[in-house]
């Protein structure tokens, strides 16, 4: 694949100003060309972007969950893509810990509530906090920390209930899926009220990276690709 990055430079960020750290389960998820870029001087600069320019604004590295074909460039269902504004991973609960998770009424020691009927898991087999739904409106610098870096664009929603996504320079979801980072919703099969991380296989994890979400009984999934977010742009 041939690589379609562009050199971003972004404008100053006053929580990198201030010498905020960045996780180390991050930076060891993302490799060194991403740890890199989380930790280099800032600038401003401005980038075109379809026709209009803009400016990024460094942050801290967030997470989209993102729900489509991989070969996909364009959509209209970004009102079903989610947002972990930080590494939600860190904040899990081990599948092997879920007892406790129920003794402490579904409140994890990261202090976000456990949903039963709908719940997240991720390639470690630690049960997450769901992101935030709707991905907010605007423009993301998105990478899957392999070959292509692009602008990722959440339009408004249109007159006709269309909530638009769209990436630059022709990447698809596949260019900027980061592969080791897996995760799904787990949900109630229809005529079952089964589904529950005690059903889980532990030995089911990691997942091989690239690979699907390991199915658990009783339960319904949907898989997400997830896409790091290092810059959003200036409003």
């Amino acid at each position: 694949m041939m690589a379609r990055s562009r050199n971003f430079v972004f404008s100053r960020s006053p929580a990198l100003e201030r010498g905020d750290r960045v996780s180390r389960r991050t930076v060891l998820a993302a490799g060194s060309a991403l740890a890199t870029a989380m930790v280099m001087p800032s600038a401003i600069v401005a980038q075109s972007v379809s026709g209009s320019d803009s400016k990024f604004r460094r942050v801290r590295t967030q997470f989209i969950a993102a729900l489509g074909d991989p070969d996909a460039t364009s959509g209209t269902n970004a009102n079903a893509w989610g947002l972990w504004r930080q590494d939600p991973g860190p904040r899990g609960v081990r599948l092997n810990r879920f007892d406790r998770l129920v003794a402490a009424d579904g409140v994890a020691p990261a202090r976000w509530q456990f949903d039963a009927e709908a719940w997240w898991l991720e390639e470690n087999g630690l049960i997450m906090e769901a992101p935030e739904f709707p991905l907010p409106t605007g423009q993301y610098l998105v990478t899957g920390n392999r070959e292509v870096t692009t602008v990722l664009t959440i339009h408004p929603v249109d007159a006709d209930g269309h909530h638009r996504w769209e990436l630059a320079d022709g990447a698809s979801i596949y260019d900027v899926t980061h592969l080791r980072c897996r995760s799904a919703l787990y949900s109630q099969a229809s005529g079952t009220n089964s589904c529950t991380p005690a059903n889980a296989r532990v030995n089911n994890f990691p997942v091989t990276p690239g690979a699907a979400m390991p199915p658990v009984d009783g339960c319904d999934k949907q898989d997400y690709a997830v896409l790091f977010v290092i810059g959003v742009a200036e409003s």
